[in-house]
């Protein structure tokens, strides 16, 4: 890539060491595209929990909610479990891998592991 005319490759952290060179790591975004009714999965009676608790959409996101990934990290008020979940997909995008045959270079469709209620997300690779 070039960005004002200097040439930019990204690197492995082990070709970092070796190269001594500046990582300039893309920013990834992360939409929350859509969060799942208990209901969608279970049928018109959703779940309910062994103790009686009647399961409810995640209440983490809000469907539209967007993130900014800097360096890796995990966004700020984004769910932990969730995180762990869509982190292998930030990488791969991260580090400049694509899902060509799944979705449009520089992005990707996934999903917390959540099997009562899981949250769909649209991942986009920033390319500035």
């Amino acid at each position: 890539m070039v960005n004002g005319g200097l040439s930019i490759k990204y690197l492995t952290p082990l070709e970092n060491q070796r190269s001594k060179q500046v990582i300039i790591m893309p920013k990834i975004k992360i939409t929350v595209i859509k969060r799942t009714k208990p209901e969608e999965i279970f049928g018109e009676k959703g779940y309910t929990t062994p103790n009686g608790k009647k399961v409810t959409e995640c209440t983490s996101f809000k469907d539209g909610q967007e993130f900014i990934v800097e360096g890796l990290n995990k966004p700020d008020g984004f769910c932990g479990w969730a995180w762990r979940d869509i982190y292998k997909d930030v990488s791969v995008l991260n580090f400049g891998g694509n899902f060509t045959n799944w979705a449009v270079d520089g992005t990707q469709y996934t999903c917390c592991t959540d099997g009562v209620r899981p949250v769909i997300y649209k991942l986009e690779r920033i390319e500035d």
